[in-house]
């Protein structure tokens, strides 16, 4: 069986090639829809393969 990589804000902004800025702003929003992420105490990280997946999704909802 696999183990999956956590990525970090840095390590997830890098790989979106976005700001880290950007996904904080991301980790605000909450609820259905909102960018998946797992919070371990006050630290936050992503999988990569379900934020691909959320990204997927959401383009797909837009219309893009």
């Amino acid at each position: 069986m696999e183990e999956k990589q956590l990525l970090t804000v840095h390590e997830m902004a890098e790989f979106l090639k976005v700001p880290a800025s950007w996904l904080y702003r991301q980790n605000m929003i909450t609820g259905p829809g909102s960018i998946p992420r797992i919070k371990l105490g006050k630290y936050v990280r992503y999988e990569k393969e379900k934020v691909i997946e959320w990204y997927r999704q959401k383009n797909m909802t837009l219309g893009i």
